[in-house]
């Protein structure tokens, strides 16, 4: 069934929808993270224990975030900080590695640059952390997705030049990656979102 995470924006909480059917015409809601203002830029993905696992950014202590569900219906999660290093953890997009562990990539504001999160057991308890790119103002609306190579392919905004571009790790922890810029365009490479096609 489906899982849906998202922000509450009245009371700025972190908040899941289970649906109730597969079509998802009703859903339970459970509320995860009510400490500050949390839940913002929330991206979801199933782990390898077949659970919910939730990146966001906490925006009273500009932190990155993981909610790891504790059942399938993800009624309660445990909650992690990933990065407090500043101000970091906007844009956030998770995906399971060929590893079967999580992998986040994110906007850290303070340096303006593009983070990743591998994340050090299923649970994602804790995380190796590592900056892809900081040529100028990198890393907005980030999208991840893992390649036929089974490394992570990275897709966001150069918003230095306001060009798309793409980062693929040259490892499954993705400590390091090759740059790309794929649109040199006037203006371009907002609200980008990856996957990988049947070729």
């Amino acid at each position: 069934l489906g899982l849906i995470s998202y922000l509450d924006g009245t009371n700025l909480d972190l908040k899941v929808a289970h649906c109730s059917d597969s079509a998802c015409t009703s859903a339970t809601l459970y509320t995860l993270d009510s400490t500050g203002f949390v839940g913002y830029y929330t991206s979801i993905t199933i782990g390898a224990d077949g659970l919910g696992l939730i990146s966001y950014y906490d925006d009273t202590n500009g932190n990155l975030k993981v909610a790891h569900c504790s059942n399938n219906a993800c009624s309660a999660a445990t909650i992690s900080t990933l990065d407090s290093a500043g101000n970091v953890g906007r844009y956030t997009t998770i995906t399971i590695g060929a590893d079967g562990l999580g992998l986040i990539s994110y906007y850290d504001v303070s340096n303006a640059d593009l983070k990743v999160a591998h994340c050090s057991n299923t649970a994602c308890s804790a995380a190796t952390l590592a900056t892809l790119d900081s040529s100028g103002d990198v890393g907005q609306y980030t999208s991840i997705t893992i390649g036929a190579d089974g490394l992570g392919l990275i897709s966001y905004l150069n918003n230095g030049n306001y060009d798309l571009k793409v980062a693929h790790c040259s490892n499954t922890a993705c400590s390091a990656a090759t740059i790309s810029t794929l649109d040199l365009h006037v203006d371009v490479g907002y609200y980008t979102s990856i996957t990988i096609g049947a070729d």
